[in-house]
């Protein structure tokens, strides 16, 4: 009789059956994952927008100057075309946004956008180099990033032109990735925008130029790619020195003007001597910085995932070098030409792309750990991206201090001293309602810019010491109130005294007013 035949098993085989191979755990949407990401970035700044003041990256002169353009809209040629040192395509924005909303809010507005927006280009980047998990990691990061919220909440230009920086990183990207020239040109249009924004944007038009000289074995294909990509990043440039060189008679200019303001800054700072204690805060300012805003855990994994990255994968080496170069030079003109004072807002490019190798650095550092210690790691991490910023921001929220005015440029909240606002709710209240005009002092710290833009005053209708048209308006105006500041300018000029709490200034008497806080002193004209 026949026996029916018997499975035979390999229980010792080294060939795994198909069954036994996990699939690959399928990508989500791009659009949902994006939609996410734009939702959880715009909360955070959204609660912030209703509290933050606009204070610094010269957010009220900015939307001054955009003020005046709307008044008499044309093409920005030059820095004294209306843009001055700054870059005329804010101007341009936030001028159309003042055409539709309020000066407070407009150019606030414009950063709101530009901010929340800035996470697409970021999880596009970081999806190509190290797929959708990672562009999560790092979205929820940027979300978080303490100080960019006051960028996206404030009138500056940062939050503005790390987006269009993030876009051309994407793009280019995306161009090398794909050994296709289309994107690299929409990268170089990014990267023009950009330098339409801000001037640091200008040094990475070499820079990403040299890095495709070293993006592919083919050596014609890399020159040829290099070549035309700097090419195509220089209309904005040369269109700029040349209305420059035809108004100023020097195409850098305003290049010149920014270095003349930095140099004259440093001596004001850290004076005249060796000043070793302030350079070697110089030296740490760029890691500090990071640490500070983006809270420790992701900047030190985001570093370290630059130092796996560059050994690991060279395709990346060109968006290490992008963040990495841009801090050295800053750093050394700081910590030892001493001819540059570092901002938090200067930061800002090369921060941003520490969140883009988070992932790369948890994976490398975790490798050889379990589940638990994983979970730890990753826990900690997101506390302190979410409990840090939201410390630093309630600690400096309407609060006067040393300390707090240390950390207010780079928390998520911005608003303007109590003494400062007072004054120009006062003003605001008693002059601007009224129709009457303003007296205004200068101030070295520049708290005069911020008591004229709060207190609603147009132009004509403040005389101000800052101004050289001060005389003129003065006779014209014949202000009511008069402001003074106790470093400011005014008790020096010839035609003022000060006796007790009369201030006289070309004959005319004010009585110094109640309730106000130096260093403000407020006046109001003899009858």
């Amino acid at each position: 009789m026949a026996t029916a035949p018997t499975s035979v098993s390999h229980p010792s085989s080294p060939t795994p059956s198909l069954a036994a191979v996990p699939s690959p755990t399928p990508e989500p949407s791009t659009r949902w994952l994006v939609g996410m990401l734009l939702v959880v970035a715009l909360l955070p700044r959204l609660l912030v927008f209703v509290a933050n003041e606009n204070l610094y990256g010269d957010a009220v002169v900015r939307t001054e100057l955009a003020e005046r353009w709307l008044r008499a809209p044309h093409l920005i040629t030059a820095y004294g075309d209306g843009a001055y040192q700054f870059g005329p395509l804010h101007v341009y924005l936030v001028g159309a946004a003042l055409s539709v909303l309020d000066r407070e809010v407009a150019g606030r507005a414009v950063s709101l956008l530009f901010g929340v927006l800035s996470v697409v280009p970021l999880f596009a980047l970081t999806r190509r180099l190290f797929g959708w998990r990672a562009g999560v990691v790092a979205g929820l990061s940027f979300a978080a990033w303490g100080m960019h919220l006051q960028f996206s909440t404030t009138a500056g230009s940062e939050a503005v032109s790390l987006f269009f920086m993030l876009a051309a990183f994407a793009l280019y990207a995306e161009g090398v990735d794909e050994n296709r020239f289309l994107p690299l040109f929409q990268a170089a249009l990014m990267l023009n925008l950009a330098c339409a924004l801000r001037y640091d944007a200008w040094m990475y038009i070499p820079l990403l130029s040299v890095a495709l000289l070293f993006s592919s074995q083919d050596k014609v294909a890399s020159v040829t790619r290099a070549v035309g990509f700097g090419l195509a990043c220089l209309p904005f440039p040369l269109l700029w020195m040349q209305g420059n060189e035809l108004m100023h008679g020097d195409p850098f200019f305003p290049l010149k003007a920014v270095e003349d303001f930095h140099r004259g800054w440093v001596l004001s700072s850290a004076g005249s001597g060796l000043a070793i204690g302030w350079r070697v805060q110089q030296l740490f300012f760029w890691p500090g910085v990071a640490l500070l805003t983006l809270s420790p855990g992701v900047a030190l994994l985001g570093m370290w995932g630059m130092v796996k990255a560059w050994k690991q994968r060279p395709d990346t080496r060109w968006l290490v070098a992008a963040a990495v170069l841009p801090t050295l030079y800053f750093t050394f003109r700081a910590a030892v030409l001493a001819n540059f004072v570092p901002l938090g807002r200067f930061t800002v490019t090369q921060l941003s792309v520490l969140p883009v190798f988070v992932a790369v650095g948890f994976g490398a550092l975790m490798a050889a750990r379990g589940e638990g210690a994983r979970k730890v790691l990753a826990g900690v991490t997101a506390v302190l991206a979410v409990v840090l910023p939201l410390a630093v921001g309630l600690y400096t929220f309407r609060a006067d201090g040393r300390f707090q005015d240390t950390l207010r440029p780079v928390s998520p909240t911005s608003t303007n001293p109590r003494p400062v606002m007072q004054v120009a709710d006062f003003v605001k209240a008693e002059v601007a309602a009224k129709g009457s005009s303003l007296a205004l002092d200068d101030d070295p710290s520049y708290m005069d810019l911020q008591v004229a833009f709060f207190s609603g005053l147009p132009e004509e209708r403040i005389a101000r010491v800052r101004w050289d048209t001060f005389r003129k308006l003065m006779a014209e105006a014949r202000p009511e109130v008069l402001v003074r500041f106790d470093q400011g300018a005014l008790v020096k000029d010839p035609g003022v005294k000060l006796e007790g709490r009369t201030l006289t200034l070309d004959g005319v008497a004010y009585e110094e007013l109640d309730g106000f806080s130096a260093p403000l002193h407020v006046y109001r004209r003899r009858p």
